[in-house]
């Protein structure tokens, strides 16, 4: 009897150990089943940057539409015309002035437009051609320039509306624990965001500027010495004797 009443208790105690054991399993694995995964959005991102990232998103579509705006234009002017030179020979050693001048602004590319100054004034003295060329490619240059300044500007002072950004991120956080009397995390996350956004910010929006401001540019010098080549083969082309 006694050996009964001693086997029943051992299995009420095996039956409590593996009932606690359950329950502790349970209770471990519970809270891995609550862990939900957080992402933040970029909407969510910009708007945790602050007041700042208003400026910063008009620099941004402002560079934006300027380096499009250019490439487009650049795109246009830098079409070439392989046999310009030969066609306006021709038709200058034929006495038709006119037509090579309608020829030129037909096409209207820079190039061509410069050539029609050249054109124009043929019979005068070489110097003076050569003089109104060079001023009219000039001038065509800096036509293609446009808005390339307030790129360049954007450019500068995109990183600096990130620096204020920052300063206001981190005036944010002193105030915040002024008031919480606390450096928790919950308190000083608003502003580290603020600080963190505004600074890349403002450094992603300068990074763009600056890459569109010197691929554009350098754009311009690659058709600004096809011109200067044009030039020359125009020039040399009147000193070539008439046959």
């Amino acid at each position: 009897m006694l050996h009964f009443i001693l086997q029943s208790g051992a299995v009420v105690n095996m039956a409590s150990t593996a009932d606690s054991l359950t329950t502790g399993i349970n209770t471990a694995v519970a809270p891995a089943e609550t862990i939900t995964e957080t992402k933040v959005s970029l909407i969510n991102m910009v708007i945790l940057g602050g007041p700042m990232m208003i400026p910063l998103g008009i620099l941004l579509v402002v560079s934006i539409y300027i380096i499009i705006e250019r490439l487009l234009v650049l795109s246009k002017a830098s079409k070439k015309t392989p046999t310009l030179v030969l066609t306006l020979k021709e038709m200058i050693h034929k006495g038709e002035i006119s037509n090579a001048t309608a020829f030129c602004k037909n096409l209207n590319t820079p190039e061509t437009l410069m050539m029609e100054q050249g054109v124009s004034r043929v019979g005068q003295p070489v110097q003076e051609i050569r003089e109104a060329l060079n001023k009219s490619g000039t001038n065509e240059i800096a036509k293609l320039e446009k808005n390339l300044g307030v790129l360049n500007i954007i450019g500068r002072i995109a990183p600096m509306f990130g620096f204020v950004g920052t300063i206001i991120g981190v005036i944010k956080i002193f105030y915040d624990i002024s008031l919480a009397k606390t450096v928790e995390i919950e308190v000083i996350s608003t502003g580290l965001y603020q600080k963190m956004v505004t600074s890349a910010s403002g450094l992603v929006v300068g990074l763009i500027a600056f890459i569109g401001y010197h691929w554009i540019n350098a754009k311009l010098d690659k058709l600004a010495h096809r011109m200067e080549d044009t030039q020359i083969q125009f020039l040399d082309m009147l000193n070539e004797p008439t046959k």
